[in-house]
């Protein structure tokens, strides 16, 4: 699976994942990297494995010091920080990106996804590269795409073991459009907030639950302060990788080159971490006390059901030729499954 995975992670990065060596072309620099992440956190984890290609590949000329868990501020500070050149990188939420470029807002469209081999093949493909120009037209570079997975609903009230169970819960989400209308139509009072400031609001009942894969919800503890969790599976995240355009022209290409050889090795390494470590998780959640709910095909079929409106309009308001390139990509791998 490792093998196949790494195999995969072309399309966007096509630049070779072999050592680069140290040349008078590649200058002692240091590269900050913020994310939301908690410390631990397979996306942490691929921030930091990403520092130590970088490191070997340039024979320590280039440090890159991870900034983890908001220390540099939220992922919609940390994009504006991108764009002013005052922060050279970070790793989000696909989804995020929305307010800069509409498109990709289909990326968290309800129950798009049924596996992680649907989700490569358009990251790692045409759709891709295309959600990549129009973020360059952002004063942003794409150097790959890396996951955080699929998103399960956890609650410190009741189980939700049926559609119905979410009514009047409130739910923390993701500061998109795309989730807030998500669970308003399931019924929740969504609200949108910055991750590092989940756990507290948990604990202090500013709202009842919110919604991660179970690595995330593992690492940043949120057990503690969440009694419920549903396998909802609800919405896959691919994270973008990120570079400040106004600092990625004032690299040399093959300081370029060699960022962007990282960033595809890291790609392949940080998505499967995730991987194996989602399973992992939910036992791991399940052992510390939470009540772990997991959804039978009926009732997901209802969930699907009940978002539909949702998802057919922002998939509406997305370019069609995209729209089309992606669903055309998710059923050739239906296909030859």
């Amino acid at each position: 699976m490792r093998k196949t995975l790494m195999a995969m992670v072309t399309g966007l990065v096509l630049a070779s994942v072999a050592p680069l060596p140290a040349s008078a072309e590649i200058h002692e620099q240091t590269i900050r990297f913020a994310s939301a992440g908690a410390e631990g956190s397979p996306l942490v984890i691929g921030q930091r494995k990403f520092a130590e290609i970088v490191k070997e590949k340039s024979g320590g000329k280039i440090d890159v010091k991870v900034f983890p868990a908001g220390m540099l501020g939220g992922d919609l500070q940390s994009v504006t920080a991108l764009q002013g050149g005052l922060l050279q990188m970070s790793v989000m939420n696909a989804g995020l990106m929305a307010s800069l470029a509409p498109d990709f807002a289909i990326l968290d469209l309800p129950f798009l996804f049924e596996s992680t081999k649907e989700a490569d093949a358009v990251m790692d493909g045409e759709v891709g590269k295309t959600f990549a120009k129009e973020l360059d037209d952002k004063n942003l570079v794409v150097l790959a795409y890396w996951e955080l997975g699929f998103r399960n609903l956890t609650n410190s009230r009741r189980p939700v073991e049926k559609v119905d169970d979410i009514e009047g819960l409130k739910i923390r989400v993701v500061q998109s459009p795309i989730y807030l209308e998500m669970f308003q139509v399931l019924g929740a009072n969504a609200v949108p907030m910055p991750f590092p400031e989940v756990y507290t609001a948990l604990e202090t009942g500013t709202v009842d639950g919110q919604e991660n894969p179970a690595p995330s919800i593992l690492t940043a503890k949120l057990n503690e302060v969440q009694k419920y969790i549903t396998l909802t599976r609800h919405t896959y995240n691919p994270m973008v990788l990120l570079f400040s355009k106004p600092l990625w022209e004032k690299l040399d290409q093959e300081e370029k080159d060699l960022l962007q050889a990282a960033a595809s090795e890291a790609a392949a390494f940080q998505r499967q971490l995730s991987r194996d470590a989602d399973q992992k998780a939910v036992d791991a959640l399940a052992a510390s006390g939470m009540t772990v709910t997991k959804l039978p095909p009926e009732e997901i079929a209802r969930f699907r059901e009940k978002t539909k409106p949702v998802a057919d309009k922002f998939a509406a308001s997305a370019n069609p030729e995209l729209v089309k390139a992606l669903n055309e990509t998710i059923e050739k791998v239906r296909a030859a499954n």
